[in-house]
């Protein structure tokens, strides 16, 4: 399995090159660090799925001497790498360019990364070929346009739940929003191998 994880980082050594300046443009256009963060942290994920898509890979690694359950498990725990390797240049990079970010801001690039990757990857396996690059740049542009306007909406009219987080110390509230993420990402990896086992090449 280790194998499948590295082998997506030998397909992308082109694109990989345009990762430095990707992140360097959102540094010096002063972006939040946590957007930073996050979108540092999709590049390599997103980039084997589409170059996958593309070239029918799928078709190929089921003719290797891999399941179907380490092909799936290969993307979810090589996008969490990805991640932490993605925040340890990111962070390098603030750095070197003397912009100020936190601990707080790093755990939210990585936890949002973590549930729009727990969204889309199971996307990937039910929409056809050519079809899922859109769907994703849509996704995220609508969760980045009113999802905010929802967790407002949510937070004024759930007065008890909010009442209930804002009564949380930092640290159960960093922990609880852990657990759940962890959570919906071990919900995505469960439906994605279920479909990917089902699915006909």
């Amino acid at each position: 399995m280790f194998n499948l994880i590295r082998r997506d980082v030998i397909l992308q050594k082109r694109q990989l090159l345009l990762f430095i300046p990707f992140i360097l443009f959102f540094i010096i256009m002063d972006s939040h660090p946590a957007l930073t963060f996050l979108l540092a942290s999709l590049i390599i994920p997103f980039n084997t799925y589409v170059y996958d898509e593309k070239a029918e890979t799928n078709i190929l690694l089921n003719s290797l001497p891999y399941t179907r359950i380490e092909i799936i498990a290969s993307r979810y725990l090589g996008a969490v790498i990805y991640m932490v390797l993605a925040i340890g240049v990111t962070s390098l990079a603030l750095f070197a360019f003397n912009k100020l970010f936190t601990i707080t801001d790093i755990a939210i690039g990585s936890g949002l990364f973590l549930l729009f990757a727990a969204f889309i990857f199971p996307l990937f396996h039910i929409f056809k070929p050519g079809y899922i690059f859109p769907i994703v740049i849509i996704s995220f542009l609508l969760l980045a346009s009113i999802g905010p306007a929802i967790m407002t909406f949510l937070a004024e009219h759930l007065t008890a739940i909010t009442d209930f987080i804002v009564n949380l110390s930092v640290p159960a509230l960093y922990t609880g929003a852990t657990l759940v993420i962890v959570i919906v990402y071990a919900i995505s990896w469960g439906i994605t191998t279920v479909i990917y086992q089902r699915k006909a090449f």
